[in-house]
This record gives structure tokens, sequence and C-alpha cells, in this order.
């Protein structure tokens, strides 16, 4: 009979080694879940804030010769928000609408293109980038 204690207890260390084992793989996978979902959470907040910040230049300078007369790449930087932004003429000349223009009489109408860049950064130690582009097309009277 005492021999047979003996086995028991060596199965019983053996179980609870094996739970163990388990139980501290399942925590460890666990924390590197909690890390991905972490670092996604940052990206779309990252992605929100350079939208955000981007919409804010935009409606700052609607209007000024930074976004209506630019000839040449040019590149602001947002202190308050930490995005830098560029903004790009995509043609030195005015072009064709991508509307009809079958209001005027001499096809006066032309438009000015150009794509504003927002980059910013994101994550534990400012790991990560996050760009966001749009492009502006905007009418213009030509004359005749």
């Amino acid at each position: 009979m005492k021999k047979q204690q003996g086995v028991v207890l060596f199965f019983a260390l053996i179980v609870l080694l094996l739970m163990t084992i388990i139980g501290v793989s399942l925590a460890m996978n666990s924390t590197q879940s909690l890390r991905m979902a972490g670092s996604g959470v940052e990206r779309l907040e990252a992605v929100a804030h350079a939208q955000g910040a981007q919409e804010k230049f935009i409606m700052e300078y609607e209007g000024t010769p930074m976004l209506t007369d630019l000839d040449a790449e040019a590149r602001m930087t947002d202190n308050e928000m930490k995005v830098n932004h560029v903004v790009v003429p995509l043609e030195n000349v005015d072009v064709e609408c991508g509307r009809s223009a079958k209001a005027t009489s001499g096809n006066n109408i032309r438009c000015r293109r150009i794509e504003v860049t927002s980059d910013g950064v994101y994550g534990r130690e400012d790991l990560g980038r996050m760009s966001v582009v749009t492009g502006i097309q905007q009418e213009v009277l030509t004359g005749s």
C-alpha cells in the first residue's frame, strides 16, 4: 500500500506541472492578444487624429494662396496636433475639370489640382507612422 501512495503522489505532481505549464502559456497568449488589440486601437486613433488635423489645415487655409495659387511644394507643421502637412500642386497649369463645363460659352472654367499629405506618428515611442492623402480640385475662371 505504501508504494501505491508514492505513485499517486508522483502522478499528481506531473498533472500539477502540466496544468501550470498550460496556465502560463495561456497567460502569455492573452497578454500578446491585449498588446495587439491595444496597437489596433492606437492605429485607429492615429487615423482619426491625422484626418482631423488635415481637415483643420484645409479649413484654415481655404481661399488663401497656400491652396489656390501654389506653384511649388509647401510644407507646414501643426505643433498642436503633431502632424506635418505637405501640399503639392499636381499640375503646373490649370487643367480641364472632371465635370462638364457646358454652362460657359467659351469653356472659361478650368481646374487647379493639389494634393495634401498629412503625416503623424503614434504608438510606443512614436514608432508608428500614419499618412492621410487628400486630393483637392478647385474650379477657376481662366478668362477668354
